[in-house]
């Protein structure tokens, strides 16, 4: 119903001056922030532990709540799931997240009260599309219909009043009524949890749309656009929605995808960035074309940013937004309106810009490859089989590394296994054009390599096609926003994964 277009448009372009506001005023609207979260948190089980009724300042809140992972959070989770009240918010939790992560076969689950869900993670939802049409004043966006490609969307219940869900399932439940006559597909295709079929079905029921957007990882979305274009004989999906014009991707890096992409859609298609998560919207590219996502600074989250370097310690540092250089890496640690208090979520931040706040996710915590002292990191290794991949003219569906360690008869190496669209004629000119990229983006990597005396050069495998899928599956990882971990400083995931390489046919 094209009805509520006009008057959302409006809505949207009107909401500028909201952003504006904490762009030039970032410290304020930060220490606003965290003066709200603990005035609702000062009576619960965690406020009163942390005396937060006597907490007045940033530097005493720091010095007072140490720093959590989930782990350390899961006791109070776990009395919330039991139906206690006033744990780590003052306002009933209805709802979690569950979320698998990256990196653990064990479930987390998130909390996720009224305040997260529509203080964040939907406040944040229409400032992507506020930004999107202030650099974009002639879209047309909203005249067609979103296609979101979410995780699962089945929902199931702990006790009567408590529910849990992929993120996308409780943010479907809670949608406003209208947001069904803007978005596609339908709910009983949304609502599919085995993907094999649901990409079919989304193909199916999508062609006859007036598709304007696609929201999705990108692994899952390039298959789902490569169907649709199997089914209708098309050269690009422009030729499939004329009106199509944005794609708005997260989870992981976009790098590698890319040039695929340009080739899928075909011409004059927009990209935006964004960067969520179960435990809240944290940032939105608001400049088409340009990198960087802008911070959101006044959407129920306080941020403090982490050097890595201290990471393990026993009182880390961290730094607020009036500290923070470019170009540092930063594991982010967020306190927020969901309950979760200087928590660290687990991913690696760079800023790009400091005015206003605009930020990068260059890795994981614990996504890296560290067994040399080269410090690779996944934005490192994104970067470089990106640009690999563009000057010999080849594409990738997945990639994986690990370390090969020292033995007394080798140097260490760097072993990589990756599913190429098509495999490339020359492994070893692939190979010694992707180690020379390695070195020009990382310093650290040059070093070790040189003269081959602390690291060899990468080892890769060209994997069969559908080897990283059916490793996903057998982890119950399935579709939705469940990744292949890029690094690791351990052989247990290249290891599995080799396996079934082996195995498959």
């Amino acid at each position: 119903m094209k009805i509520f277009s006009p008057a959302l448009s409006r809505l949207a372009r009107l909401r500028y001056w909201r952003i504006e506001n904490w762009v030039k005023d970032p410290i304020a609207a930060q220490r606003e922030v965290l003066q709200d979260l603990i005035t609702h948190g000062q009576y619960t089980q965690f406020g009163l532990k942390y005396q937060f009724a006597e907490t007045f300042t940033i530097r005493s809140f720091k010095a007072t709540v140490p720093i959590h992972e989930y782990e350390d959070l899961k006791p109070y989770i776990e009395q919330i799931m039991n139906g206690e009240e006033a744990v780590l918010w003052n306002t009933p939790v209805q709802w979690l997240a569950k979320s698998s992560g990256t990196t653990s076969d064990k479930s987390k689950f998130i909390p996720l009260t009224k305040e997260s869900i529509e203080d964040n993670h939907f406040q944040a939802a229409k400032d992507v599309l506020t930004s999107y049409y202030h650099a974009m004043p002639d879209s047309d966006l909203l005249t067609g219909k979103g296609l979101v490609i979410g995780g699962s969307h089945q929902v199931h219940p702990i006790r009567e009043d408590i529910q849990y869900g992929d993120l996308s399932a409780v943010l479907l439940q809670n949608s406003p009524f209208w947001s069904g006559f803007i978005r596609t597909p339908e709910l009983s295709i949304a609502l599919m949890d085995e993907w094999e079929n649901k990409i079919e079905s989304l193909a199916q029921s999508t062609i006859e749309e007036d598709v304007t957007s696609i929201a999705g990882v990108p692994t899952w979305t390039l298959v789902l656009l490569k169907r649709i274009l199997e089914i209708t004989g098309k050269q690009n999906i422009k030729e499939v929605w004329p009106n199509f014009e944005l794609y708005i991707h997260g989870g992981v890096s976009f790098t590698p995808y890319k040039e695929q992409f340009n080739k899928v859609i075909g011409p004059n298609c927009n990209y935006l960035e964004i960067y969520n998560a179960s435990e809240g919207f944290f940032a939105a590219q608001d400049r088409v074309g340009e990198e960087g996502m802008l911070l959101y600074l006044e959407h129920g989250i306080f941020y403090e940013f982490m050097p890595i370097e201290e990471y393990g310690k026993e009182k880390p540092i961290t730094y607020g937004l009036n500290k923070v250089v470019i170009g540092k890496n930063y594991a982010i640690v967020i306190s927020t309106n969901g309950g979760l208090w200087r928590y660290l979520v687990g991913d690696t931040i760079q800023f790009v810009s400091l005015s206003p706040f605009r930020i990068k996710v260059s890795g994981r915590l614990k996504q890296f490859i560290n067994a040399f002292g080269e410090e690779l990191i996944a934005d490192n290794s994104d970067k470089a089989i990106s640009e690999t991949c563009t000057t010999l003219g080849l594409s990738i569906k997945e990639y994986t590394a690990a370390p090969i360690y020292m033995s007394d008869e080798n140097t260490g190496a760097h072993e990589w296994l990756i599913e190429f669209d098509e495999n490339p004629k020359d492994l070893e000119a692939f190979t010694l054009l992707l180690d020379k990229n390695l070195q020009a983006a990382n310093s650290d990597y040059e070093a070790k390599r040189h003269k081959n005396i602390a690291l060899g050069l990468p080892q890769i495998t060209a994997v069969k096609a559908g080897c990283f899928h059916e490793w996903l599956k057998q982890k119950g990882k399935l579709g939705g926003q469940h990744k292949v971990p890029r690094l690791s400083n351990e052989r247990i995931y290249i290891d599995e994964i080799k396996k079934i390489h082996q195995s498959l046919k």
